[in-house]
């Protein structure tokens, strides 16, 4: 049913786009990607343009769309109550497509909810590669809906298809931690905890649900988080659907190092977690060479 409800969603954006996306010839790039919430006043409007650093009369240079509540609702009724969700679509996003290597980069404005790390981590489990992403609403709200709205986006910039398992996944993703680090009153701490525990599990590729289990509690005491049965239970499903996607080991590996000094302050063993990314990463490069 998710897979369906995400298809629907995604149709009912992209469709509006046809064949806009495209890149120029001699080289010129395609246009950067606007998601305007269908319910924005025009002074909200305004204010959320604004934000973006976006002049209301030069928005022939973006490719422009909407979502509507009932599309908010249509991706996240499975994770969010409708209270969270809310009645009225504002999230607003603009992404650009940038040099490879350059990572993403999430900046959040007026949204209260999710944070810039809990972006970037769910858009790493999406597959995305390479793009700044701003994510603003008018007054503080959730923003809980600007995420599918950014995948979409980077669809159409790339050509590239992110597939609906990736985008629930990463929807998924960044509920669970958005939760936690509300459980925890500490979104940082949350960040970190459930990105660990993702570095760890596809670094080693474990898959068995014994062995995510214990991943999970392993981590709880390294960053001292005493997590509910029920916690421990969403996050291993979360993690074997990701276990379950095939993600770029070396976009993990700089996602690690992002979050390594962090991790540092906490006076959390790094070396083993680190460790095991590199030899996975030395495993796959040594195979390369040997085909040629």
């Amino acid at each position: 049913m998710k897979k369906k409800i995400i298809a629907i969603a995604a149709l009912a954006i992209t469709g509006t786009l046809l064949c806009q996306n495209v890149v120029l010839a001699d080289g010129v790039e395609e246009k950067p990607y606007l998601s305007l919430g269908a319910d924005l006043n025009k002074k909200e409007k305004a204010t959320v343009l604004e934000l973006l650093g976006v002049e209301e009369d030069e928005l022939d240079e973006y490719t422009v769309v909407t979502v509507t509540n009932k599309d908010e609702h249509e991706y996240l009724d499975d994770y969010l109550s409708a209270s969270v969700i809310g009645t009225r679509a504002l999230s607003s996003v603009l992404v650009e497509k940038t040099d490879k290597g350059d990572g993403i980069d999430v900046t959040t404005k007026n949204i209260t909810y999710c944070t810039e790390g809990m972006y970037q981590n769910a858009l790493t489990t999406a597959g995305i590669e390479d793009a700044d992403v701003v994510v603003a609403g008018p007054f503080n709200i959730t923003g809980t809906a600007a995420l599918v709205g950014a995948m979409n986006a980077y669809e159409d910039m790339t050509g590239e298809t992110i597939s609906e398992e990736s985008k629930d996944a990463a929807t998924n993703e960044l509920v669970v931690t958005s939760e936690l680090a509300e459980e925890l009153n500490d979104s940082e701490k949350a960040e970190q905890f459930l990105a660990l525990i993702k570095e760890e599990v596809l670094s080693a590729d474990i898959k068995d649900q014994e062995d995510i289990n214990e991943v999970i509690g392993n981590c709880e005491q390294k960053m001292q988080i005493e997590l509910t049965e029920e916690q421990r239970q969403q996050i291993a499903e979360l993690m074997e659907k990701i276990n379950g996607l095939d993600l770029d080991l070396d976009v993990l590996k700089q996602q690690a190092s992002d979050i390594y000094d962090e991790l540092s302050k906490l006076n959390i063993n790094t070396e083993g977690f680190f460790a095991k990314v590199q030899a996975a990463l030395s495993r796959i490069l040594d195979y390369l060479s040997n085909l040629f």
